[in-house]
């Protein structure tokens, strides 16, 4: 049988903070708050008190010092002092005496029980060197010194105070796998300097367990651990919580892994950075070494200022770079609000979105354009990716320096985009900033192979097991970028809300300005209609009394003023005509449009039939093609064919043998349908007004029209969604096209 995959999740499943059991080098006991019941002991308290355990539990607390040379109401009462105050910190360590011996008492208050630990006192003369490490190390820390300087020294003091062959700083990565930074070691011993170390090593739940208890010692590896024994009648399954204890057991996969290392003792020391863990300062030595209360914590003491130094300076570059961030981010916030204009702003001023960060391209997706700054994937390639991220769990920013892991085609340009920050602007308008980090290809030396072996336990279930190798283990690593910075994401985040707030106030402006443009449109409507509604009146006055003139008086006018009675006629008949096209433009504005499948074959040969009894005096050719249906509204539909075949017929009225062709042809997404005629034409240079009220072209002049009719025409396309095009010379003809989308059937 062949393990084909173990799940490396199960390491990190395992209860360590529930083992069961202690190291043998000290001695727990559990009480109840309240009364000082012993609820649980280890089992080795029978050597510290000399009687068994079980004749202890679930018996009040004198029980267990009868037999020894501590007055019982000394612990009492300093049991009393700690919960009255709530705090044990001033009373840890309490110096005891059992049995001849002297011991160091550390009690904590956990998950309703009251522990009780002794460790033995160890006799040094070591207090002063160590008050004079701290203080040399709270003096480095205020000083103006690099983070690595820090982390150097820190390893030295720290082995000074502990004395252990071997202290090592490892710092987390992203991926929680580890590096050591710095070291401090006996000249015999092999550098592990620089050595990478896999994640899996300290798996979630121990790392979360080294925020909470900061330090953590192993004293023998080989020693067996002493069982944890409870009161007959405690619930199996509520085991004692050791999160808090310093004689915590240690889970048999890692006693084997520091064996593993020849390692005989260790202990491990937190370092926060803003609450989280941001690395340890880890203790190696040969053989068992137990370091005692005092000693730990003035080591504890020195990685607390180390910690401190870390919330406020990392280091030099941190602060340099900080600063140029917040200068940069300060000038774009002014172009931005300066310029109202937000391409410009972010990417055509001295300083862009590309200085914002350390990055080595950006690209600004807006208003369906890109404007990349940089090297940057092409065109296609940021489309694709953007289109990822609107399907992506993104809803301010994403960072990644391994971004072809998270979204595989970017490994086709890792070599100038494996890291990626991207903030949304708007997911709905696919308008996003992006900035790229080129690959940088590593060279990670491990210490040892870091894929966990997997071994066949006695019970026949494969396990992973720690490596017995830790020889130097060099592997290239591809597709992976320098990580971002915490102030670029910061600077990013901020740049956000300032595009926001500038397209929000545009918005607003927009808003605005549509109101008004709207009320406007509104009031011009209603007036062409009143205007035009009321000359009509006071036109059909003239014209009847211009008609009375010429069939009453006609025989005494003398031809000259018969000919200027029958000009007025025909000038308001032509203001009649135009009436009625303003009319007919002006309900555009408020006619709710029918739509309804209309035979074009029909509406074409009417329109036809009534152009030809009009010019019957001229040769004349109107023929009709493909009339594929339309999905529009049939009377704006008749008057947008009427007007475009009108024009057709009036502007051919020069040409010896005038020849119109109308004719529709269907494509996936619309209906389109072509006028061509040999006519005058027009030049191209001119026709930038054509579809505008009362415009006429030059050429046009001379031909009768209102200026009105393409206005109307172009009016209903716009009303349909549709689109109108043309195309010209002069005296060489002129086609009109027009298109109308086709009407889903969902």
């Amino acid at each position: 049988m062949t393990p084909t995959h173990v799940d490396l999740s199960t390491c990190e499943q395992e209860p360590i903070h529930i083992l069961g059991t202690i190291q043998s080098h000290g001695y727990l006991v559990a009480l109840l708050p309240q009364t000082y019941i012993i609820l649980h002991a280890s089992e080795n308290v029978a050597e510290l008190v000399g009687q068994p355990v079980a004749n202890l539990l679930g018996q009040p607390l004198d029980k267990l010092l009868t037999d020894t040379d501590l007055p019982l109401p000394t612990l009492v009462e300093l049991l009393n002092v700690g919960r009255r105050n709530n705090s044990w910190e001033t009373i840890n360590p309490q110096l005891l005496r059992l049995n001849g011996r002297d011991w160091n008492l550390i009690v904590h208050e956990h998950n309703g029980l009251l522990l009780l630990e002794w460790e033995p006192v160890v006799e040094s003369n070591q207090l002063s060197l160590n008050q004079r490490l701290i203080a040399e190390t709270l003096n480095e820390v205020q000083a103006s010194r690099q983070l690595l300087d820090l982390l150097q020294n820190t390893a030295r003091r720290i082995k000074a105070i502990t004395g252990f062959d071997r202290v090592m700083v490892y710092r987390f990565a992203d991926d929680w796998h580890g590096q050591v930074v710095a070291e401090e070691k006996e000249d015999h011993l092999e550098s592990f300097l620089g050595l990478h170390y896999p994640a899996s090593d300290i798996p979630k739940q121990a790392r979360e367990l080294y925020k909470k208890n900061r330090i953590r010692l192993i004293a023998d590896v080989d020693s067996t651990p002493s069982p944890i024994l409870s009161r007959p009648d405690w619930p199996t399954d509520q085991p004692v919580d050791l999160t808090y204890s310093s004689l915590r057991s240690v889970s048999p996969v890692h006693i084997e892994y520091l064996k593993n290392m020849g390692v005989g003792a260790s202990m491990s020391i937190s370092l926060l950075y803003r609450g989280e863990l941001w690395g340890l300062i880890s203790c190696h030595h040969q053989s068992p070494r137990f370091v005692d209360y005092s000693a730990r914590q003035a080591a504890t003491f020195v990685s607390q200022l180390l910690s401190a130094a870390l919330e406020f300076r990392k280091d030099e570059d941190d602060q340099v770079g900080l600063r140029l961030s917040l200068e940069n981010a300060k000038r774009l916030h002014n172009q931005l609000t300066g310029d109202q204009d937000i391409v410009q702003a972010l990417t055509r001023h001295a300083v862009t979105v590309l200085d914002l960060v350390k990055a080595t391209g950006a690209v600004l997706i807006f208003n369906n354009q890109q404007y990349r700054l940089g090297q940057t994937p092409d065109e296609a390639d940021i489309n694709a990716l953007t289109d990822w991220l609107k399907i992506t769990d993104v809803d301010t920013f994403l960072e990644t320096n391994q971004l072809s892991q998270m979204y595989p085609p970017a490994a086709s340009y890792c070599r100038i985009g494996s890291g990626l920050l991207a903030i949304t602007i708007s997911r709905e308008m696919n308008e996003y900033l992006l900035w790229f980090k080129p690959e940088r290809i590593q060279q990670v030396t491990w210490a040892g192979n870091p894929d966990k072996p997997v071994t066949l336990s006695d019970n026949g279930q494969f396990r992973i097991s720690p490596r017995q190798s830790f020889a130097a283990w060099t592997e290239e690593v591809r597709g992976t970028s320098d990580s971002w910075a915490e102030t670029d994401l910061a600077a990013a985040v901020k740049l956000r809300e300032d595009i926001l707030q500038v397209v929000s106030r545009q918005a607003n402006e927009i808003r605005l300005l549509n109101q008004r443009l709207q009320a406007a449109y509104e009031e011009l409507d209603a007036f062409s209609f009143t205007v035009s509604h009321d000359l009509r009146t006071p036109l059909s006055s003239i014209r009847c009394y211009a008609e009375i003139l010429i069939e009453e008086h006609g025989q005494a006018l003398d031809p000259e003023a018969t000919a200027i009675v029958q000009k007025i006629i025909d000038s308001t008949e032509r203001m009649r005509a135009l009436i009625r096209h303003i009319l007919y433009y002006s309900r555009m504005g408020r006619t709710a449009i029918n739509i309804q499948t209309v035979d074009m074959e029909k509406l074409l040969g009417a329109i036809r039939e009534e152009l030809v009894v009009s010019e019957k005096d001229r040769p004349l050719s109107l023929s009709i093609g493909s009339t594929p249906p339309l999905e529009a509204d049939p009377v704006m539909l008749q008057q947008l064919f009427t007007n475009l075949l009108s024009n057709a017929v009036k502007y051919t009225r020069l040409t010896p043998e005038a020849r119109i062709d109308v004719s529709g042809r269907k494509t996936e997404q619309e209906i389109i349908y072509t006028v061509t005629d040999n006519g005058i034409g027009f030049d191209m240079k001119e026709a930038g007004k054509m579809f505008e009220l009362f415009k006429r072209l030059e050429n046009a002049r001379s031909f009768n029209g209102s200026g009105v009719g393409l206005a109307i025409v172009k009016r209903i396309i716009n009303r349909h969604g549709g689109k109108i095009w043309y195309q010209s010379e002069p005296n060489r003809g002129a086609t009109f096209s027009v298109s109308f989308p086709i009407v889903s059937e969902d």
